[in-house]
């Protein structure tokens, strides 16, 4: 297990849609074990493993208040999105210094794979409802920032740029 470096945006693996896990293996439980040890080093509450480099449908979460509970999942999918949405400060490793605030579904029922290779549906809400829409983000090439006004998002890079 080890921390990981991340993929500095605009490297274009940020916006390019991972490649589905066909089986869940050892590798990928290796994987997995590396993206919690770099997730913890940030410290964050979710990662996707393109933001590491690795262009494979496999994110992790962990929003719990004791830490230590992450999700493994391999090609997590949004099943249902509640109409009700929360408001949160989203950042990313992959642009450090910046953040907006983002809005999303409340709760989300999600579907995927876990380290067993069992197809799990889980009901989250609050952040890690907001995290795993984060990730599933991730895993298909796009950014937290996407999600703003062309204006805002202009704005946000521009900051982004000059702190670099």
């Amino acid at each position: 297990m080890s921390v990981r470096p991340f993929v500095a945006w605009p490297d274009k693996r940020l916006r390019t849609a991972a490649t589905p896990v066909a089986e869940i293996t050892d590798e990928i439980r290796a994987i997995w074990d590396d993206m919690i040890d770099t997730m913890e080093a940030m410290p964050g509450v979710g990662l996707a493993a393109p933001q590491i480099g690795v262009m494979l449908r496999l994110a992790v979460v962990d929003a719990s208040e004791e830490r230590g509970k992450p999700l493994r999942m391999a090609n997590p999918e949004i099943l249902h999105a509640s109409v009700e949405f929360r408001d949160h400060d989203e950042a990313s490793p992959n642009l450090p210094g910046v953040h907006a605030k983002i809005s999303r579904p409340r709760a989300v029922t999600v579907t995927y794979t876990d380290p067993q290779g069992m197809k799990v549906r889980k009901d989250l809400v609050g952040l890690w409802a907001t995290s795993v829409q984060h990730q599933i983000d991730h895993l298909n090439g796009r950014m937290y920032f996407d999600r703003l006004s062309k204006m805002k998002r202009d704005m946000l890079l521009r900051k982004a740029r000059k702190r670099a």
